[in-house]
């Protein structure tokens, strides 16, 4: 979906999104020193006006004029930039470079990663979360081609020269009307030496 067909879906509701973190990044990261982190394809940044509430230095950057522009009215404390991630080039390094639910195909994907590790800082961390392949088949919600999902050991492949820190599929509860479903995310995660 183009930046276009995002700003129709942002602007059809008050939150696309839930307004809390992700429950991954919020129990990973809770304790984390903060630093300077950009939130890559952050939608409304929910993830990255947490961070920031943690006492992060944070740049949310995607590409929805409406999602940036909604996160701006939430929080004066993140830098929100409008971009194509797939182009955009950070001015410094980060501490910490995080991607949730970003779904390329895997060329624009595998790109993004490997470059996003000249972004980080030594000792920075990189952290992935998006629906895992096997959601498809074994979990529920999300994307349905699996051409875009993620696949562990894939991403894992593309992290030479990081120290990889955590990398599984984890089961993420979903409340919906019918009762609480479980969605199948890749969770990976690595550092810069």
């Amino acid at each position: 979906m183009d930046a276009q067909g995002w700003d129709e879906r942002y602007q059809s509701h008050d939150h696309l999104w839930s307004v809390t973190p992700n429950i991954f990044v919020a129990d990973r990261l809770k304790g984390a020193a903060p630093g300077r982190g950009v939130d890559v394809a952050a939608g409304e940044g929910r993830n990255a006006i947490w961070l920031a509430s943690l006492g992060w230095e944070m740049t949310a950057v995607d590409f929805s004029e409406v999602a940036t522009a909604r996160g701006r009215s939430h929080s004066e404390a993140v830098d929100f930039v409008v971009a194509d991630v797939t182009t955009w080039e950070p001015d410094g390094v980060f501490d910490l470079v995080l991607m949730a639910y970003l779904h390329l195909t895997a060329a624009d994907f595998e790109s993004l990663v490997r470059r996003s590790r000249d972004w980080l800082a030594s000792g920075g961390e990189l952290f992935l979360i998006g629906h895992d392949v096997s959601n498809v088949d074994d979990g529920w919600g999300g994307p349905e081609d699996p051409e875009i999902l993620w696949d562990v050991p894939e991403v894992v492949g593309w992290l030479e020269g990081m120290t990889v820190v955590e990398a599984e599929v984890v089961n993420r509860p979903v409340d919906s009307d019918d009762g609480r479903h479980y969605a199948r995310d890749a969770l990976v995660r690595a550092r810069v030496p």
